[in-house]
């Protein structure tokens, strides 16, 4: 059974909405949720999460929301924090993991600290029992990606294309995905430009799909009420689990 990951920006539009949506996700083909710190410049993200970021500072989103929405969803639903560096050194490392840990959380996912830095955490993450998910991209070469995921842990995050998420390009992923699996046997999933559309070609020799802006599209309808957001956010995550297996 291949796997889907949803992320959402967290306590977006508030955070009561965001654990609701959390948890029927979860009990609607989600196997992991991908909670998102909204964060000023969000650099790989395209303009959708790029506007719910924005929007969930703006009605004062604080660390500490993250915190509370996972201590009552990440007992029940496979939960990541995904965010940018600075969100989370500002929150002292040596602290916020065993804290993560507590919660249930169980790994990050921080695009923009790169390989060689995430190496100066590894210990401490071993130490809370998190994983910190591992990047390749299609600019990377075979020494590198077989650097990368040498000890890559949970699943390895494959970047799509060059570029932001949400874009919807489209390249030929077999030659890549070929590349990363002859290194590892850690899973390998699929993000950027991931929906209904594409999810089923993109798919393809991997072991799961990552969803974000799709999701997010939904969230930022101000026409729906939270419960029509919640109520076709899992209509959207159960067309999705069926189109990748």
């Amino acid at each position: 059974m291949k796997k889907l990951v949803a992320y959402i920006t967290s306590g977006y539009p508030e955070k009561s909405f965001s654990i609701d949506l959390a948890l029927a996700l979860g009990e609607n083909g989600v196997d992991t949720l991908e909670f998102g710190v909204p964060f000023s410049d969000p650099v790989a993200d395209g303009p959708l999460i790029e506007k719910a970021n924005h929007k969930a500072l703006e009605l004062g989103f604080k660390f500490q929301d993250l915190l509370d929405i996972s201590q009552v969803v990440a007992p029940k639903v496979d939960t990541l924090w995904m965010g940018y560096f600075n969100s989370f050194y500002q929150q002292n490392m040596q602290k916020l993991l065993p804290i993560a840990k507590e919660l249930g959380v169980n790994g990050l996912i921080i695009p923009d600290l790169p390989h060689e830095e995430a190496l100066l955490y590894k210990d401490l993450f071993s130490q809370n029992d998190l994983s910190n998910i591992s990047f390749v991209a299609p600019t990377d070469s075979e020494s590198r990606i077989e650097e990368v995921v040498n000890d890559a842990q949970k699943f390895i995050y494959m970047v799509a294309y060059t570029g932001i998420t949400g874009s919807g390009q489209a390249e030929d992923l077999q030659p890549f995905l070929t590349s990363i699996k002859k290194s590892t046997q850690t899973p390998v999933y699929v993000g950027f430009g991931v929906n209904a559309k594409t999810a089923k070609d993109k798919v393809l020799g991997a072991d799961g799909v990552i969803v974000g802006s799709a999701f997010v599209d939904i969230l930022l309808k101000d026409s729906l009420s939270y419960a029509q957001k919640i109520s076709q956010c899992c209509e959207l995550s159960k067309i999705i689990k069926n189109e990748i297996n």
